[in-house]
């Protein structure tokens, strides 16, 4: 083991170093919860179904990937799927899907209202969303309500 890489084995404690990368996966996997579902809405709204081939490409991960994935959101209850019938959401993945299109629409909105370019502001939302509070969020719409003024 090197110099560099013991160096930073203790900037953390080891109790409060593990519940840190606990939060830090949980987050993941929350944004990756909702990055599915929003885009099987988006998929099945432009094209009446979606296939694990489809959301594979979207993401440029492998079929295989895709499909350990829908089990985890099944398992969860946001989605319903059987082999060549495709990928649906539940009623609660729909009610998941709309808050993050939402929550995606007004950060993106905010961005361009301070003037961050279109593209930036495309890439921006897309990670900023996912790491805002619903204070924060209502906190951005009241800016666009009254910046509209």
């Amino acid at each position: 083991m090197s110099f560099i890489t013991r160096s930073y084995l203790n900037v953390m404690p080891k109790v409060k170093q593990s519940s840190a990368f606990s939060k830090v996966k949980e987050d993941h996997q929350a944004e990756l919860v909702e990055d599915y579902v929003e885009e099987i809405a988006d998929l099945f709204e432009s094209r009446g179904e979606v296939r694990s081939a489809d959301l594979a490409k979207r993401f440029g991960v492998s079929p295989a990937a895709v499909s350990k994935f829908i089990s985890r959101l099944r398992s969860a209850g946001l989605v319903e799927s059987e082999p060549y019938r495709g990928v649906f959401l539940t009623q609660e993945g729909k009610q998941l899907a709309e808050k993050v299109a939402r929550r995606h629409h007004i950060v993106y909105e905010t961005l361009i209202k301070m003037g961050v370019p279109e593209s930036s502001a495309k890439a921006d939302a897309e990670g900023i969303e996912h790491h805002c509070s619903e204070d924060t969020v209502k906190a951005m719409q009241r800016y666009l309500m009254l910046s509209a003024e």
